[in-house]
Order: C-alpha cells, then structure tokens, then sequence
C-alpha cells in the first residue's frame, strides 16, 4: 500500500506560479513533479479563487483580531482587580493583627 504525498502550500504556489507564468505548461509540471492532472488543476483553481484575498482592504482575520483585543482587555481589568483585592486582603489582615484577633 502506497502512502500519500504531502506538499506544502509554498511547493503549490510555485508549481502553479511556474505554469501562470509560462515557465513550463501543464504537461510538463504533471510529469516532472509526478502530478495527476486532476491535482494540478485543483491547485490551479484553488490558488486562482484564493487570489483576491492578497488585495483584499481589510484582513480576513478581523474578527480574530477583535477577540484578540477584547480578551487582552479583559486579562488586564482581571489584574487590575486582582491586585486590588490582593491590598485589600493585606489591609484587613494586617488591621485585624492590630486588634489582636
């Protein structure tokens, strides 16, 4: 039983970006990277679809960017009020030692 090839997506760019360019057609890249038609024409259009993401004004990542910044907010307001109940502690444990209980 044969194990599956894996490519990284950097190899894909390049194999697609060879035959966009011109450098070599399609036939020549199946046989020279032992690639089925069938795959290279997925990259193809995968890589094609993919393209106006590069261009687009706002990141795709936009939401993950404002949980990012709404999480680091709230890790700061938490340690904020950590620290706060940490003096108070201290206040009252040290009042407390004062009174002699």
């Amino acid at each position: 039983m044969s194990k599956r090839r894996t490519f990284t997506p950097e190899f894909k760019a390049q194999v697609v970006l060879e035959e966009l360019t011109g450098v070599k057609d399609k036939a020549e890249i199946c046989r020279e990277y032992r690639l089925r038609p069938q795959v290279f024409s997925r990259w193809r259009g995968e890589f094609l679809e993919r393209a106006p993401e590069i261009f687009a004004t706002t990141p795709s990542r936009g939401d993950e960017q404002e949980r990012i910044a709404a999480l680091e907010r709230m890790v700061g307001r938490l340690t904020m009020e950590l620290e706060a109940a940490k003096k108070a502690s201290n206040i009252l444990t040290s009042l407390s030692a004062r009174n002699g209980r």
